[in-house]
């Protein structure tokens, strides 16, 4: 298959050395195409002369970002013809200590002529909906969102908060956030297709064509999209669902590592019909 970018792109510890090469069923047209029809055997693949480095859910893990960060650097250093395509999976925000200086990191933190695409996680739509509605402060807090606030020195106590007190948060949170941190987050794309691969935070729903996925299904689908196991026609990297280790599966390959609480973040390495994995686990 061809490469299509349905999202914005810019130029601008130890290794895992696993390689494996990627076989699977496809069916043409497959489960989010159309109707499934008789399955070849084939190799997923992105394109000849391109490398991507995908690379989990951060969740204010910066220190972590920035080892990372090194690593992919160094790496593509070897490859200097090859065309090196860098790709976020969402949740750079929440959980995690260092949200601001994470969000500077992913915006600023690789050199080298990379060509990067930054995805939306369902964390980022969670800060979102909370500058646009300040009554989903209770829903966000629930799910993490105390450490964003707290990085961005916003602090909202141990009380029932009222409805005037989350609208007070959210003035002072965007008053204390750079703009641009802000115009980021808006700015984030759902997913990306590159060769035989579609990179998205959560996953897919089954049976749903693409471009009638919803919102909520590409960033919050769990249990109904990793319990298939018949395939789809593009290969799905994400994260949102985690995993002790990268999770290689017919139809998807899952790369969040629990970063922020398991100190491990998680980068899949694809070049034709190969992938690797890069990550920070210094216990090996």
């Amino acid at each position: 298959m061809g490469t299509e970018a349905t999202a914005t792109t810019m130029a601008s510890t130890s290794t895992t050395t696993m390689t494996e090469r990627m076989p699977a069923y496809t069916t043409k047209p497959s489960s989010f195409f159309g109707q499934r029809t008789r399955q070849t055997h084939h190799l997923f693949r992105v394109p000849e002369g391109r490398r991507v480095y995908a690379i989990g859910d951060i969740h204010g893990r910066a220190d972590l970002l920035i080892q990372l960060q090194r690593m992919i650097t160094e790496d593509a250093q070897e490859a200097t013809s090859i065309n090196n395509t860098v790709i976020y999976l969402g949740d750079y925000l929440d959980r995690g200590p260092f949200v601001n200086d994470t969000l500077d990191q992913v915006i600023s933190g690789l050199d080298g002529g990379f060509e990067i695409t930054w995805l939306r996680g369902n964390h980022e739509q969670l800060f979102l909906n909370f500058l646009d509605n300040p009554s989903m402060l209770p829903v966000w807090l629930d799910l993490g969102g105390l450490s964003t606030l707290m990085s961005y020195g916003v602090y909202p106590g141990h009380s029932a908060i009222s409805r005037q007190r989350a609208a007070a948060l959210r003035d002072a949170l965007v008053a204390n956030m750079p703009d641009e941190h802000i115009h980021f987050l808006r700015s984030l794309p759902m997913y990306l297709h590159i060769g035989d691969y579609l990179f998205v935070h959560a996953g897919l729903r089954p049976g749903v064509p693409l471009m009638r996925q919803t919102h909520d299904d590409l960033l919050w689908i769990r249990e109904e999209f990793i319990a298939e196991h018949h395939g789809f026609d593009l290969k799905v990297v994400h994260g949102h669902t985690i995993e002790k280790r990268p999770e290689q599966h017919l139809h998807r390959l899952g790369i969040d590592t629990g970063a922020y609480a398991t100190g491990i973040l998680t980068c899949a390495v694809f070049e034709e019909d190969r992938v690797r994995f890069l990550n920070t686990d210094n216990s090996k």
